[in-house]
């Protein structure tokens, strides 16, 4: 028997009958073959259009109508800030009202608070479009009296000298002039209107001080002097004393006196002194660092 009749025969179905039992039938199983079908194609994805098409014929109109009541916590709650001193007055005011109309009362009231008002610490410094001009009150009723005359004329010298500002008006003050100019005057305009003001006929040049912009000022403290200026007598320093000293010192030169000094005593028991000084100085302070030591 080659290896083909082996193999056909082994493979072949072999039908046995049981012993003592020949009139039953067997029967023979028969083999099936299953073949394998392809997957059928994936569904396309509707398009927004097309789903609310479909939604709105299962959506539920209770949902639509009444919307979801959101819950508060506890603690929510409990941080909700009430004023119970105005819920009773609106009490006392409306006794026949109930609790929702009180409180509807009183969210109206307090939806509308009333704003504190601001205090200004700082106040708005001058501006430095202007010139001061310290002088004696006797030369600031002179030189006012003809305001007019003096803004055509400083003008007309500050355009011959091709100067971009000019002289918008002048006010005084009890022992200064003030010019408001269009711009922020240079040194060489603030000649021009010094050179005017001490050259008019009515006015003491002597006390006409520099003019100069508006500036910020600078204290400065001198310790260590005596009180009295002679040990003899019992004439003690007074501002003027102090005024000439600082006058005759070339320290001191371009640097100008916001207010008289003033001389303090250390102590009743003590002859030493301390004299305060305010000088014009700008924001930086350059000028009290130059004098200090």
């Amino acid at each position: 028997m080659n290896l083909r009749v082996k193999i056909s025969s082994k493979f072949t179905p072999k039908i046995t009958l049981n012993p003592g039992k020949s009139n039953k039938k067997i029967t023979k199983h028969v083999l099936v073959t299953i073949e394998k079908v392809p997957l059928p194609p994936p569904i396309p994805a509707k398009s927004k259009k097309e789903v609310n098409l479909i939604l709105k014929y299962f959506q539920s109109n209770k949902l639509s109508t009444k919307p979801l009541k959101l819950t508060m916590s506890y603690a929510q709650a409990s941080k909700q800030t009430v004023n119970t001193y105005k819920v009773l007055k609106i009490k006392e005011v409306f006794p026949a009202l109930n609790t929702k109309k009180i409180n509807q009362i009183n969210n109206i009231v307090k939806g509308n608070p009333k704003l504190k008002p601001c205090i200004q610490i700082t106040t708005k410094g001058p501006s430095r479009k202007q010139v001061i001009i310290p002088m004696s009150s006797e030369n600031n009723n002179n030189f006012m009296k003809n305001s007019t005359t003096h803004i055509a004329n400083i003008n007309r010298l500050l355009r011959n000298a091709k100067s971009e500002v000019l002289v918008d008006y002048i006010c005084s003050d009890p022992l200064r002039i003030s010019i408001i100019t269009s711009k922020i005057s240079l040194q060489s305009d603030l000649q021009i209107i010094d050179q005017y003001v001490k050259n008019f006929g009515d006015i003491n040049a002597f006390q006409v001080d520099e003019p100069c912009l508006p500036q910020s000022k600078s204290y400065l403290k001198i310790i260590g002097i005596p009180y009295f200026s002679h040990s003899n007598t019992q004439d003690h320093l007074i501002s003027n004393d102090i005024e000439t000293i600082l006058k005759k010192n070339q320290i001191i030169d371009n640097v100008n006196l916001a207010f008289k000094p003033r001389v303090i005593k250390v102590s009743p028991k003590l002859d030493m002194s301390i004299i305060w000084i305010d000088i014009w100085d700008i924001q930086s302070g350059s000028k009290a660092k130059r004098l200090i030591n």
